[in-house]
């Protein structure tokens, strides 16, 4: 059998053999275990709240036998857990369909989704309105060239979805088992092995665009069908009319990723049941990476063994929060608008965090009754923001830039120096964010910077840049499905991942499109 040995502290400067030794003495104590077969590093992740004495805090499987019944008692006293994994085969329950099943978007919820019917021999058609990898690249480092933006190609659309170009983060709050299967997928793609131990996992921009293109390879390798380029315009049961043509599905998936709005207004006006949720706004702040590493390690800052910092803070008063979102260490804040006259912002990193600024998502809650609990308002909100920030920076896809002290003094007179932005190789213009986004989250966004900078020491300084707007942290509605996973009186269409309300990252949108491609398989 096999199992975990949890919570095992150690310091910096140990080897794996010590954890092993640790786990060792722990399993032969409770006498439940012998017979080690086999034992690896399940999970790593660092604990640094005391800076001087920062430990690895691992987890470790293995494979023992078992010699008497262990109580939850004994597991509890020697923090041993029975290791549990899900172990699904991809197959067709049922008679194969005439026609393939139809994936409408190639982010990580449709690419998981398509690669399972895939893996079971039904030969799903996707269809993902912007470019391959190769092209896209190319699409983005022009719009950066030349300011002329592409609305079907670009940050937010094309291969891989708006996950390829993120920090690839791998953390998830879903305690789904298929998250293990997600991690062996996507090592079996080219991502790198230490997503498998590591708390905190990430595969960076450039190795996600590999995967991408793997992926797409797989599917088709199994006999799928991939078309770039191709937008869903309409569909009824069984037919999907699609800017190529149309295709004939025995049901269809709905991976839209939370910036299809066109997609959205045609659902709505189709009768479709959508709710309106809430979702956040709010800016990307930059630091520089080697004071976040100082300001979190202390003397270790840029020990090799420990990696650049990261971190996670939150604060929340009367009901509403603001945190930050999308850590992006040693990355850059890129442009991420889908639509003409917006500016949108979000962060990158690559897979050796090595940039020189450190930047993350600092956003507000935005509850339903901010924008009249109604799906169109939502999306009019955010669009609305987004101009906001255009006009205001020069409608040129510039960005608004403000440091933290004119922020808090509602003026734009000093441009950032210490720190330089790194949007677009510093296409900003100095603004003031007070008349760009409404006041209350102005006020929240005040008050978490100044509770963030009594954790973190120099997180509020004066001359910290902040860069808007961010609004597409997540989508502001969600298409209702049964149970089953389909929608509401349509038993063929299968809302699915983030574009859907029903994820929030890449692994809880892969997780989505596996459970989606099961649904379809027990049909």
């Amino acid at each position: 059998m096999r199992i975990l040995v949890e919570q095992i502290k150690t310091s910096i400067d140990s080897t794996d053999e010590d954890i092993f030794e640790i786990a060792r003495a722990r399993i032969l104590k409770s006498r439940a275990f012998s017979h080690f077969s086999s034992m690896h590093i399940h999970k790593r992740s660092i604990d640094a709240r005391h800076k001087n004495d920062i430990k690895f805090v691992s987890s470790v499987c293995a494979d023992v036998e078992c010699t008497r019944t262990p109580s939850a008692e004994l597991l509890l006293k020697y923090q041993i857990k029975l290791f549990t994994s899900e172990k699904l085969e991809f197959s067709l329950k049922g008679e194969m369909p005439q026609n393939s099943p139809l994936i409408v978007g190639f982010g990580p919820a449709g690419m998981f989704c398509a690669l399972a019917l895939a893996k079971a021999g039904m030969k799903p058609i996707v269809i993902e309105r912007g470019a391959d990898i190769d092209s896209r690249v190319e699409c983005i480092n022009e719009f950066y060239r030349s300011k002329t933006l592409n609305t079907e190609t670009n940050i937010q659309f094309g291969a891989g979805g708006a996950g390829t170009f993120s920090d690839g983060k791998l953390t998830t709050r879903i305690s789904d088992p298929k998250c293990m299967l997600v991690l062996e997928m996507l090592c079996e793609n080219g991502a790198p092995e230490d997503i498998k131990f590591k708390a905190k996992p990430h595969i960076g921009t450039d190795n996600l665009r590999k995967v991408v293109k793997s992926i797409d390879e797989q599917i088709r390798a199994l006999g799928g069908v991939v078309l770039y380029n191709t937008k869903l315009i309409s569909f009824d049961d069984s037919v999907a009319k699609t800017t190529k043509g149309d295709i004939k599905f025995s049901s269809i998936v709905l991976a839209l990723g939370h910036s299809a709005r066109d997609t959205y207004a045609y659902l709505m006006k189709s009768g479709f049941a959508i709710e309106a949720k809430p979702f956040s706004v709010g800016v990307r702040v930059e630091h520089l990476q080697d004071d976040i590493n100082e300001a979190m390690y202390g003397k270790y800052a840029n020990d090799r063994r420990l990696g650049v910092a990261d971190y996670n803070v939150s604060y929340r008063e009367n009901g509403r929060g603001v945190y930050s979102f999308c850590m992006c260490p040693g990355g850059e804040v890129v442009c991420a608008s889908s639509e003409e006259g917006g500016v949108v912002v979000n962060g990158m990193s690559r897979y050796a965090r090595d940039g020189k600024n450190a930047n993350s998502a600092i956003a507000v809650q935005v509850n339903t009754a901010d924008y009249g609990n109604d799906p169109i308002k939502a999306i009019e909100f955010q669009r609305t923001l987004e101009r906001n920030a255009f006009i205001s920076a020069g409608a040129n896809y510039n960005a608004p830039v403000q440091t933290l002290g004119d922020f808090y003094n509602g003026v734009s007179i000093n441009e950032p120096n210490r720190i330089i932005p790194s949007y677009m190789n510093a296409g900003v213009t100095s603004c003031d964010m007070n008349k760009i986004l409404p006041r209350f989250v102005c006020d929240y966004l005040k008050k978490g910077f100044f509770e963030f900078g009594k954790r973190i020491k120099g997180f509020n300084a004066t001359d910290v840049p902040i860069t808007g707007v961010e609004t597409r942290t997540s989508a502001p509605l969600r298409i209702l499905r049964t149970e089953n996973y389909t929608a509401f009186a349509h038993p063929n269409v299968y809302p699915c991942g983030e574009g859907a309300g029903y994820a929030g990252g890449i692994m809880s949108a892969a997780c989505d499109g596996l459970n989606v491609a099961l649904a379809i398989l027990n049909k």
